[in-house]
This record gives structure tokens, C-alpha cells and sequence, in this order.
């Protein structure tokens, strides 16, 4: 019976963020512009790291991976939300639904690993820095990126089989403004306190592991900083750690706020906000926080914008010179 009822439901409803029209139109135009700001951040900087050859080095190349993974984190959720937040029924799918799910899990996941291969790739760089070309090669660094990915499609094949393999029968209300897993267990009729613990395992294994990883790999780094190097080498290497920490606090903080407290500790107008934060901001924040801490970035920037704006000039200048020969 309650395969039956599972089967005959085709669609979800998501309540959204705002109560009101005036609200919904605010938050449209708020989050339009931190969408677009995402995308042409995340897009400039793998842009930028793969025209500039000083920056083809292991840290860049998780970096690129990392703006990869966030434009296509936040193009997972947000468009659907612009969608619903100017549509009066904001429906989604069954399939819809799960896809959205998969493909979230997917790369949150994902990124979680990329910032641990972050810290260990400081870790090797500043700790064993004489070692550094042979460990971190070309050929590591492509199967460590491989890896992430291949971790987070498991780990999200896992999540989303367990949850839509549950019996839908009282409701197909989504108190929420995308399919995530704590909303759909509430509307689940059965019981959901193994698949909970389940999946929580899961994600605690898959968030805590690589954020042990991240820290002790930056505690280790911290400390060879102020006991080895001294003056610039040591600036440096302490803005670059701590521009990776501070994406890291951010993304952590809220994500393992959702994802690992008790159950009956759940609020979804908390869980909203939080939500906002990892799905939407934070993807927009990592390439500002990357590029705005870190001179090479910045450099870089600036000699792509000089290199397109002085042949263009030259090319004028050019073009009015042989105007005035002919006349």
C-alpha cells in the first residue's frame, strides 16, 4: 500500500522563501544579482588561472576545480528558486526533485573533499616544499580531482536512493525552497529514524573526515609558518592559509549546522537561512575571498586587463597615424 501511494505521487510543492508578493519580488532581484556575481566569479577565475601560465601550478588547478564545482553547486538550486520566486504554483517533479538532490549531495560533497586536497597541498607545499613537484605532480593532482568527484557521485547515489525509495502519503508540501533531505523526511508516512541515522553516518564520515583532514593539515602548516619562515615568506604564506580557512569556516559552519544536529532540533525557518548561506552565498564569496587575499590572483587580473587594453590602444593609435599619412 505504501509502494502504492509512492508511485501515484508526481509532484512537490515548495513553499519558498517569502510570504508575500512584495517579498518574493525583492528576493528575486537580491538573489539575481548574487547568482550573476557567482557565475561570472567562478567563470573569470578558471578563466584567469588557465590563461595566465604562472598560475598552472597544483593549488590554482584545485582552485579552478573549486569554482567549477560552484558554479554548477549554485546553478542546481538558485535558477529553480529565481523561477519559483516570480511563479505563482512553484511545483517541482518527482524526477525533478531527485535529480536536484543528486546533483546537490553530489558537489556539496565534492567540494568538501577539494578544500581537504586544498589543505594538503599547502601542507606538502610549505612543510615539505623541497618535495613538493615530485608528490603534487601533474598525474596526483588529476586523480586526487578525479577522486572528489568520483566520492561525491557514491555518496550521493547513496542519499538520494534511500530518501526516494520512501512512501509519500500524507503530503507533497516542501517546506523549503529546494529538495534537500531533512524536508522530505518530514513528509514521509513511515518510519525514518534508520534512514536518518543512515545518511547521517554518511554525512558525517563525508563532512567531519574532510574537515579533520582540512584542519590538522592547516594546524600543521600554521605551525611550520611562524617556526620556520619569517618576514614576506611568511606573509604570504599566512594570507594564502588563511583566505582557504576562511571559505572553509563558512562553508563548514552552516552546512554541518543542517545536516549534523539532532532531529528534534530541526527549524525550518533556521534551516532556511542556513541553507541560503552554503547554497547560494558562499559560492559567490570563494572567488572573492580567493582573489582578494592572494597577490598572484590579483596580478594576474591586472595583466590580462593591461595586455587587452594596450594592443587595443595601439590598434587605434595605428589606424589614426596612417589616416593622417593619407591625408
Amino acid at each position: 500500500m505504501a509502494r502504492k501511494n509512492y508511485t501515484l505521487l508526481t509532484e512537490f510543492i515548495l513553499l519558498g522563501l517569502a510570504d508575500t508578493r512584495e517579498q518574493e519580488v525583492v528576493l528575486f532581484f537580491f538573489f539575481y544579482v548574487i547568482y550573476t556575481v557567482t557565475v561570472v566569479g567562478n567563470v573569470g577565475m578558471i578563466l584567469l588561472i588557465r590563461a595566465d601560465s604562472r598560475l598552472h601550478t597544483p593549488m590554482y588547478f584545485f582552485l579552478a576545480n573549486l569554482s567549477f564545482v560552484d558554479v554548477c553547486y549554485s546553478s542546481t538550486i538558485t535558477p529553480k528558486m529565481l523561477v519559483d520566486l516570480l511563479s505563482e504554483k512553484k511545483s517541482i517533479s518527482f524526477v525533478g526533485c531527485f535529480m536536484q538532490m543528486y546533483f546537490f549531495i553530489a558537489l556539496a560533497t565534492t567540494e568538501c573533499i577539494l578544500f581537504g586536497l586544498m589543505a594538503c597541498d599547502r601542507y606538502v607545499a610549505i612543510c615539505n616544499p623541497l618535495l613538493y613537484s615530485l608528490i603534487m605532480s601533474r598525474m596526483v593532482c588529476l586523480k586526487m580531482a578525479t577522486g572528489a568527484f568520483a566520492a561525491g557521485l557514491v555518496n550521493s547515489m547513496v542519499h538520494t536512493g534511500y530518501v526516494s525509495s520512501l512512501p509519500f502519503c500524507s503530503s507533497n508540501v516542501i517546506h523549503h525552497f529546494f529538495c534537500d533531505t531533512p524536508p522530505l523526511f518530514k513528509l514521509s508516512c513511515s518510519d525514518t529514524r534508520l534512514q536518518e541515522s543512515i545518511l547521517s553516518t554518511f554525512a558525517g564520515v563525508n563532512m567531519v573526515g574532510a574537515l579533520l583532514v582540512t584542519l590538522t593539515s592547516y594546524s600543521y602548516v600554521l605551525f611550520s609558518i611562524f617556526r620556520v619562515h619569517a618576514g614576506a615568506g611568511r606573509r604570504k604564506a599566512f594570507s594564502t592559509c588563511a583566505s582557504h580557512l576562511t571559505a572553509v569556516i563558512l562553508f563548514y559552519s552552516t552546512s554541518i549546522y543542517t545536516y549534523l544536529r539532532p532531529t528534534s532540533s530541526y527549524s525550518l525557518n533556521q534551516d532556511k537561512v542556513a541553507s541560503l548561506f552554503y547554497t547560494v552565498v558562499i559560492p559567490m564569496l570563494n572567488p572573492l575571498i580567493y582573489s582578494l587575499r592572494n597577490k598572484e590572483v590579483k596580478k594576474a587580473l591586472w595583466n590580462m586587463i593591461t595586455r587587452k587594453r594596450v594592443p587595443s590602444f595601439l590598434g587605434l593609435f595605428g589606424k589614426f597615424s596612417a589616416l593622417n599619412r593619407v591625408h
